[in-house]
């Protein structure tokens, strides 16, 4: 069994990145406030489940967390870590979309309208133009891949 210890520089930059996440995803969520109220204003219902607060920021934290896991994994394991995250990270951001587009087909969430489904893409464009940044600036000065 081997334990691993932290020096301080990466004790440091593991605050860092956590601080930079955090912020990230507050800044999402604040955003994507501002889509829900947009909804709201002009005409979705503000009893609409997916455009609730519990909803959309839950959410977004979720969202922020698994794009860093991948984010970290493919710097880690890929043999060119930026081409693997030009490639992956626009595919991800579409595939995103993918519960959108049912929910605009299928409407099996109550109360679904066009325009509260145009709020939650947009919501994903956010999540996606916050997060990415956040996860460049974290993951400054960390190693880009393991041998």
């Amino acid at each position: 069994m081997t334990t691993q210890t932290l020096t301080p520089v990466a004790s440091a930059s593991k605050a860092r990145a956590a601080i930079i996440l955090i912020v990230a995803t507050l800044i999402a969520i604040g955003l994507n406030a501002v889509i829900a109220s947009l909804a709201h204003a002009l005409g979705v219902s503000s009893a609409y489940g997916p455009l609730t607060v519990p909803a959309y920021a839950s959410m977004t934290v979720l969202g922020v967390a698994a794009g860093w896991v991948g984010w970290v994994l493919i710097r880690r394991r890929a043999r060119n870590p930026r081409r693997a995250l030009t490639i992956v990270v626009p595919i991800v951001v579409v595939a995103s979309f993918l519960p959108d587009v049912l929910l605009a087909t299928l409407r099996f969430v109550p109360g679904t309208t066009s325009g509260a489904v145009l709020a939650l893409a947009l919501m994903h464009l956010v999540v996606a133009g916050v997060a990415i940044p956040a996860y460049v600036l974290a993951s400054r000065g960390a190693p880009a891949r393991r041998s």
